[in-house]
């Protein structure tokens, strides 16, 4: 069985939410339900992850999430104003109480002036709020991918721990 580099960041995580009574929502563009996939790796994860939304066409954003298609079309899909309208759309299109979205370019291809790849936003928060953070990372489209999800998954614990 291959390990699961994600997991002491799950249980840490699922750790938090239990002991909360929260229950988490993800939203993801560029990583393709591989947050989600990794919340649910681990045995009782259903006692804490409510549902995933795998967004990854405009259009689904706007149909899934309800992000305005105008707001893609003046920031991008790749930016902090749609990565942010993820978040909030999987907040009230899901039971939950924290949320995370990840939007981005993985690569190979798909750079634009002013967002290489490796340019991801990421958005999380609770009703009470939404943060986000502009990534620039290194390597391959799986290393870009992999460092999404260790950095969505931090950053949920810090907001389900603070």
């Amino acid at each position: 069985m291959e390990l699961n580099p994600f997991e002491p960041a799950v249980l840490a995580l699922a750790d938090t939410l239990r002991r909360r009574g929260w229950r988490l929502a993800t939203a993801e563009s560029c990583t393709g339900g591989l947050i989600a996939a990794a919340c649910t790796a681990v045995a009782g994860s259903s006692d804490w992850f409510e549902r995933g939304f795998v967004s990854y066409s405009n259009a689904a954003k706007t149909e899934l999430l309800g992000v305005l298609p105008g707001l893609i079309d003046h920031h991008g899909a790749v930016s902090e104003e749609v990565a942010l309208a993820m978040a909030g759309g999987a907040l009230s299109h899901a039971p939950v109480q924290l949320v995370v979205a990840v939007t981005g370019i993985a690569g190979p291809g798909g750079a634009v002036p002013g967002k290489p790849v490796g340019t991801v936003w990421l958005a999380w928060g609770t009703a009470g709020g939404l943060q986000a953070e502009r990534l620039q990372l290194p390597g391959d489209r799986n290393a870009v991918r992999a460092a999404t999800v260790h950095a969505a998954l931090r950053r949920l614990l810090e907001r389900a721990s603070g």
